[in-house]
């Protein structure tokens, strides 16, 4: 198996079109033809987890933060990321990242912390805007359920629960096949009427070449008439953060202890406590101050991040719980996202978790 191949499949299951803009998730380094003898998994690179690789026989290293962030000017080996780099190239080791992709993935890290600390009725804290498009094509009428299907199997009509969602009219299209066109109905340069269905329907923006390439290759036309708009909904199936719900509530220094014992944390930062119980928990792994104030509009109890800084802990307002368990204590849960995505679909390379703790901070 190729580069190429883990790549593609890592891309079809965490779109690296959802991260955010100012991120870097995808494959960073490697050639996409290497043969793949083995896959480490690590939520940070560093010179270190490069030669774990090497000692391992890994040569693809599947990671939460990407090394390459911002753009690099030179590789001369005067920091910690070119030497990492650097030693990466050297040994043929792929990098890949899943950073802000999986962060706003639904059932990615977030929904994976909430699993770990027991949450029901989980659902993206802050879905994300300007991510639907509605596509409307025109379809003979005896070919409006293969291509409505097709564009369905391509991933487009799914609203929340919902699957093969559209909406159909039915009319007449008119056209004049000019010189050089092969139409599968009509005559050249006669105009030509015929009925057609109108279906309209929502797909992911992430989505749209796929969406498109599989209209096209089960529509009879030559010329397929499509719109794609662009919508101002909220995507409920991407966005930042999770909220959901304790089977019962419980006392804050109950959900504290929790807090420690599920993310293996020595110390949790936290807010005043009000000396009330939580059972409305609000989570995002990473740096997730700026969902403060959505955690509070959806009341909930308790806000589980990272991240904060000193002034944000007043934002509290004492309304809310909030419990910083520290960035990578928060986002440790992603070696285990990968390695269930990638060891249960693949079994002709070894997948391996790596065994150093990246964590830049320390505790005395």
């Amino acid at each position: 198996m190729i580069v190429q191949e883990l790549v593609d499949f890592l891309n079809s299951r965490i779109p690296p079109a959802i991260q955010e803009e100012y991120d870097n998730s995808g494959l960073l380094t490697g050639n996409r033809q290497d043969e793949i003898k083995g896959v480490l998994i690590s939520v940070d690179v560093t010179e270190q987890v490069i030669d774990e690789a090497v000692s391992k026989g890994a040569n693809f290293i599947l990671s939460h933060h990407p090394l390459i962030f911002s753009g690099l000017k030179s590789l001369t080996g005067k920091n910690h990321i070119e030497r990492a780099v650097i030693k990466a190239i050297r040994n043929n080791i792929a990098l890949y990242a899943a950073h802000t992709s999986l962060d706003n993935l639904k059932n990615g890290i977030n929904f994976k912390m909430a699993d770990k600390l027991g949450l029901k009725n989980v659902s993206i804290l802050r879905p994300r805007k300007d991510q639907l498009l509605k596509l409307v094509f025109f379809v003979p009428h005896d070919h409006a359920d293969a291509v409505r299907q097709a564009v369905f199997n391509a991933g487009a009509g799914i609203v929340g629960g919902y699957e093969g969602c559209s909406y159909n009219l039915k009319g007449k299209g008119s056209f004049r096949p000019g010189e050089g066109t092969d139409p599968y109905v009509g005559a050249i340069g006669q105009m030509h009427f015929e009925e057609e269905t109108r279906v309209e329907t929502w797909l992911p923006r992430h989505k749209t070449s796929q969406v498109l390439k599989a209209m096209n290759e089960a529509h009879p036309y030559e010329e397929v008439a499509y719109d794609l708009y662009p919508l101002a909904n909220k995507d409920k199936e991407t966005g930042s953060g999770v909220i959901g719900e304790l089977d019962e509530e419980i006392p804050e220094k109950e959900f504290l202890d929790r807090l420690k014992d599920a993310f293996n944390v020595p110390v949790v930062k936290h807010t005043k406590l009000l000396y009330s119980f939580v059972r409305r928990i609000a989570i995002c792994g990473g740096s997730g101050s700026f969902l403060l104030e959505d955690a509070m509009a959806q009341q909930a109890d308790a806000f589980v991040s990272a991240d904060f800084k000193y002034h944000r802990f007043f934002d509290a307002d004492g309304k809310i719980l909030v419990a910083d368990i520290g960035h990578y204590e928060s986002e440790a849960v992603s070696k285990e996202f990968f390695y269930e995505l990638v060891a249960e679909n693949f079994h002709n390379f070894a997948v391996h978790l790596s065994e150093i703790n990246t964590n830049p901070i320390n505790y005395y």
